[in-house]
């Protein structure tokens, strides 16, 4: 043959497409310990959805942002697709996903993975229980579509993580990986509950890889925008795989390409590796990065839990809150960043939201915060009267967030903390923890998360219909067609 002639081999497989053809595959079935972990983070998303409608929380006024979401969306109209939590709303799929996504994120209670540092669930499961009442799925569809979107979701974030910086390179940015990953793995979980092929799915993360986007600014100053960053995240994704499915198409090289995701966002600072790793042999549950998604205890930034923790402990050795004169909490560098600087803002939160990225704050309502709930610190403390109170404003001026080497070393696979304690009297007091409490040391227990649940579900409720609703969680895997509407019915006070 003429080898002027020949035909040109191949080119390589582009990453969209095989993150897609992974897609494509989970429908023929994932590990029982995946889907068991799907119900997990289908239960904790509707706990904690319920949680930020309860009548004590002090985000459910019209000035909430679910709420201005959720009117905002209504006056869009449109065909009735999907159910929205807490209300008879039916609206489009994306509106939809919109307004569940940021309910979801609304008291930052939603889980999040490590090493990536983002919240997946909250951003592709709206997403997916749209797509999912929408188009009648089942329950094996839809957390196959869950499972497949978080994975997606979060070997983006951790394409991220810079070992030189020992943080997600989004962060150092300003970036929130959580509202844009989390669009790309709600369009690949949309996409899959459409019936889209692995052709069709890797269009819809090139399209979606056009709309993610979120700055994390609201973290250190206030602002009420974050809590839209997994709404916005769900109703793009399920948009991107809507125009996939009517035929837009996305670049074959949109991850990896000289113009693409990664280098857009990043410059030079992601590896590709983390993406395809042990993506061929996804039997081996070993390989699913989804399933180190973590719980939280504590309804705040998860920065914030490791001093929670130290702080709980101390009280718990007899340590009087009203004895302290000055206290130190050691944390990573980039955690101090986000829960210690401005110090001005952080010992002076404006806002019960913005106190739960606030150091100073929660170590504060940590040390005196009613612990009946059997959760340490809780939804009570993050409301008005609670963020209002003079003795907690107090002890959290007397607060400081600091740089700790130690916690440098462990961070960002734990979140670690000591919290360092000079009592009136000259006494000193120390309490090291190398992870914090729900973190993949000491994860929280299915009775721990059962409870948490129970305790967002159980004032909107009531008891007897949440646990219907938790039974029909445990029992989604085998749930016929039909099963996203009547979850989302079931959510209904």
């Amino acid at each position: 043959m003429n080898p002027t002639t020949a035909t040109a081999p191949a080119p390589p497989i582009g990453l969209a497409a095989q993150l897609a053809e992974f897609a494509a595959d989970c429908r023929n079935g994932v590990p029982e310990a995946v889907t068991t972990d799907a119900t997990g983070r289908v239960l904790d998303f509707l706990g904690n959805c319920l949680a930020a409608l309860g009548p004590d929380t002090g985000e459910n006024d019209e000035a909430a942002p679910h709420q201005a979401v959720l009117r905002t969306a209504r006056r869009a109209g449109g065909r009735p697709e999907a159910g929205v939590i807490g209300t008879g709303d039916r609206l489009p799929a994306d509106r939809a996903a919109l307004v569940n996504g940021t309910l979801a994120h609304a008291l930052d209670f939603d889980d999040t993975h490590l090493p990536s540092v983002l919240h997946p669930t909250a951003a592709v499961l709206p997403a997916a229980l749209a797509v999912a009442e929408a188009e009648g799925a089942d329950g094996a569809a839809l957390t196959a579509a869950l499972a497949a979107g978080g994975e997606v979701c979060v070997r983006l974030g951790m394409a991220s993580y810079d070992p030189a910086l020992r943080n997600s390179a989004f962060f150092e940015r300003g970036l929130h990986a959580t509202s844009i990953c989390g669009t790309v793995g709600a369009a690949v979980a949309s996409a899959m509950l459409l019936g889209l092929s692995a052709e069709g799915i890797a269009d819809a993360v090139g399209i979606a890889c056009s709309m993610g986007a979120g700055v994390i600014e609201a973290n250190r100053t206030g602002g009420s925008v974050k809590r839209v960053h997994c709404g916005w995240a769900a109703h793009c994704g399920v948009t991107a795989a809507q125009l996939a499915a009517e035929g837009v198409t996305g670049p074959p090289t949109v991850i990896e390409g000289r113009f693409g995701f990664l280098t857009a966002f990043l410059g030079d600072q992601w590896h590709a590796e983390p993406l395809t790793e042990g993506l061929d042999a996804m039997h081996d549950t070993a390989n699913w990065q989804y399933l180190r998604t973590v719980y939280k205890p504590y309804p705040s930034n998860h920065f914030t839990h490791p001093g929670i923790d130290c702080a709980l402990a101390l009280r718990a050795r007899g340590l009087d809150p009203d004895a302290i004169a000055t206290a130190e909490l050691g944390v990573a560098g980039a955690p101090r960043r986000t829960i210690g600087e401005p110090r001005e803002e952080k010992t002076r939160p404006r806002t019960p939201y913005h106190a739960k990225f606030s150091g100073p704050y929660t170590v504060a309502a940590a040390l005196l915060a009613d612990e009946s709930s059997g959760l340490g610190l809780h939804l009570a403390d993050f409301t008005p009267s609670a963020f209002e109170d003079p003795r907690r404003r107090a002890l959290a001026a007397r607060v400081k967030v600091v740089q700790d080497a130690v916690c440098d070393d462990e961070f960002p696979h734990a979140f670690s903390a000591v919290l360092r304690v000079t009592t009136h009297d000259g006494a000193h007091l120390e309490h090291r923890v190398p992870g914090s409490r729900g973190g993949p040391a000491s994860p929280l227990t299915l009775e721990e998360l059962e409870a948490k649940y129970r305790l967002g579900s159980d004032p909107v409720l009531g008891a007897d219909r949440a646990e219907q609703l938790a039974d029909q969680v445990r029992a989604l895997p085998r749930a016929g067609k039909g099963c996203a509407r009547r979850l989302l019915d079931g959510c209904r006070p």
